[in-house]
């Protein structure tokens, strides 16, 4: 079971790292989607970055992924682009209750956060709700994929609203 995890987990970060990449910086706003979170802070780019890793510590979620945008442009186009990353966070407390209910839904862990620095220097934390994220595998997971996507958007709410707050 823990290979698998591995693996997964493996390839959703292969995974954000690519769709992270091929957003370019006329990609639509962020607010207004279909189970989306979107709270603009007033904190610069790296601030962010250090205070969703704070969050995520203190909410006892591991930093699983980071896809940067921003990075990779820079080390393979030395093209300089706005900051522009995603963080994944998981604990394997989650995991193996999500393949229990799942092994589909496997894929969507870790859930990830989407940092983006702001024309005026402050930087957005946007993220997708685990509700929204597992949606499609709810009727194969059942009442146990239900109760964690719950948890987990309380989780969520409660560790993105630490970092973005003042």
């Amino acid at each position: 079971m823990t290979a698998t995890i591995h693996r997964l987990l493996r390839s959703a970060t292969v995974f954000a790292f690519l769709v992270v990449l091929s957003a370019g910086p006329g990609r639509a706003d962020l607010d207004g989607r279909d189970g989306w979170v979107v709270l603009p802070t007033p904190h610069s780019y790296q601030d962010l970055i250090a205070r969703v890793d704070q969050a995520a510590k203190a909410n006892k979620m591991g930093v699983v992924t980071r896809a940067s945008a921003t990075v990779g442009a820079k080390k393979v186009l030395d093209k300089t682009i706005r900051g522009n990353m995603v963080v994944g966070l998981y604990h394997p407390r989650f995991a193996v209750r999500m393949l229990d209910a799942s092994i589909a839904a496997g894929i969507e862990a870790p859930i990830r956060l989407y940092l983006t620095e702001n024309e005026d220097g402050t930087a957005t934390l946007s993220y997708k709700t685990p509700t929204h994220v597992f949606s499609p595998y709810m009727e194969q997971g059942g009442t146990e994929l239900k109760a964690l996507a719950d948890e987990l958007d309380k989780l969520f709410d409660k560790l993105a609203r630490e970092a973005a707050a003042q």
